[in-house]
C-alpha cells in the first residue's frame, strides 16, 4: 500500500549537465522525466539545495567521484516526503529528508529515490539548516571529534575559516568551549569578515600574512598552542599554519584551495612529531554504511546545537531556480563569503 501526501505532484525540472566543462556553460534547466515509485522508494519534493564547490567540480570533471552522465547536479539539500513505496517503514510523507550519500543530483524540483539514499530530519529547524546539514556542518563536526582528543580550553587553528566548514568549526569548537584561531585570506572587506566570524564565536580572526609576523606570540599568551589543525587551502598557508602547532599535533587536510601541495619542513617532522592526516566526508560515509548509530549521533548532536541557536546555516544568498547561472557564475568567484541556495 503506497502512501502519499494529498495533491502529488508529477511534473519536475532540474539542473542537468550532459558533458564536463565549465558550469554557466554546460549546465541547463530542462524538463525531468520523475520515475515511477518502488516499493522501497520515496518521492521527494526538493525544498532548497545549496551550490558546493564540490558540485562544481563534479561537473568540471575534476572531483574524485562523478555521476555518469547525463546528470542532475548538486550532492546537498532538504527536500519534502511526498510518498512512499509499501515497504517503506522509516519515513511518511511530510517528512523532511537530506540526502545520506553524494551523488543524489539535489538541483531538481522533485524526485524519486532508494529509501536508503535518504536520512530524516526534524522539520522545526529552518530550512536553510537543513540544506546545509549534511556536508559542511557533518565534516566540521567528525574532524573536531575524530583526530585529536580535545578538552574545553584547548584550541584548534584552521585556515579557509569562512568557508561553510569553517563557519560550522567555529561554532561547534564554540559550543564544546574549545578556542578557535581563524586564517582567512586578506580582502577589501576584512572588517565586515572579522566582525562576521567574531559574532559566529570566532576567539582570533588573523591574515595568512599575520601568521609569520611576530605578534602571533600575543594570541598564544592567553589560550595554549593548538593541538589541531585544518587545512582547506595546501601551498604556503598551510606551512605557516603548522608553524603554530603543538607537538605531536594534528593537521588534517580535507580541501585544497589554492591548488597547491601541502609543503611541510622537515624538522616539524623530526623535531615535532606532527601528524598529518586527511578527511572526506564521503569516505567517512562509505566505511560507516553499517554504523547508523554513528550516522545518528551525529545528525541528532548537530540538530541539537541548530535548534538551541548555536549552529546556524552559513552566510546564504537564495536564489529562484531560473536565475541558477548566475548562481552558478558567483558561486565560482574568488572571495565567496555567501553560499548561494537555489530555492526549488
Amino acid at each position: 500500500m503506497q502512501r502519499a501526501a494529498a495533491g502529488v505532484l508529477r511534473a519536475a525540472r532540474g539542473l542537468l549537465y550532459e558533458r564536463h566543462g565549465e558550469p554557466p556553460a554546460v549546465v541547463q534547466l530542462k524538463d525531468l522525466e520523475v520515475a515511477k515509485l518502488g516499493d522501497s522508494d520515496v518521492h521527494v519534493k526538493m525544498l532548497a539545495a545549496p551550490i558546493n564547490p564540490a558540485d562544481i567540480n563534479m561537473i568540471q570533471g575534476t572531483y574524485a567521484i562523478l555521476s555518469p552522465l547525463p546528470a542532475v547536479g548538486g550532492n546537498e539539500g532538504v527536500g519534502e516526503v511526498l510518498e512512499v513505496g509499501s515497504r517503506v517503514a522509516a519515513l511518511k510523507p511530510g517528512d523532511w529528508v537530506i540526502p545520506a550519500t553524494s551523488g543524489l543530483g539535489t538541483w531538481r524540483t522533485q524526485g524519486v529515490f532508494p529509501e536508503q539514499m535518504l536520512l530524516k530530519v526534524p522539520s522545526d529547524i529552518p530550512v536553510l539548516c537543513a540544506a546545509t546539514l549534511s556536508v559542511n556542518p557533518c565534516t566540521a563536526y567528525r574532524m573536531l571529534a575524530d583526530f585529536e582528543t580535545l578538552a574545553p580550553g584547548d584550541s584548534v587553528i584552521q585556515n579557509a575559516a569562512n568557508s561553510g566548514v569553517g563557519q560550522a568549526v567555529i561554532q561547534i569548537a564554540k559550543a564544546s568551549g574549545i578556542k578557535t584561531i581563524n586564517v582567512v585570506r586578506d580582502r577589501p572587506d576584512l572588517p565586515k569578515l572579522v566582525e562576521r566570524l567574531t559574532a559566529l564565536g570566532a576567539d582570533h580572526v588573523v591574515t595568512e600574512e599575520m601568521l609569520r609576523k611576530p605578534e602571533m606570540k600575543d594570541i598564544f599568551k592567553s589560550i595554549p598552542k593548538p593541538r589541531l589543525a585544518l587545512n582547506c587551502v595546501g601551498g604556503k598557508s598551510t606551512t605557516e599554519m603548522l608553524r603554530h602547532l603543538q607537538p605531536k599535533g594534528t593537521m588534517v587536510t580535507y580541501g585544497g584551495m589554492a591548488k597547491q601541495p601541502v609543503m611541510v619542513p622537515v624538522s616539524a617532522f623530526i623535531f615535532r612529531d606532527v601528524r598529518l592526516r586527511g578527511f572526506w566526508m564521503t569516505q567517512w560515509r562509505k566505511e560507516h554504511e553499517q554504523d547508523q548509530q554513528s550516522v545518528t549521533s551525529m545528525m541528532d548532536a548537530l540538530c541539537q546545537l541548530i535548534r538551541r541557536g548555536h549552529l546556524t546555516a552559513p552566510a546564504c544568498t537564495q536564489v529562484p531556480l531560473q536565475d541558477y547561472r548566475e548562481a552558478l557564475e558567483a558561486a565560482m568567484k574568488p572571495f565567496t563569503s555567501s553560499k548561494h541556495i537555489l530555492l526549488l
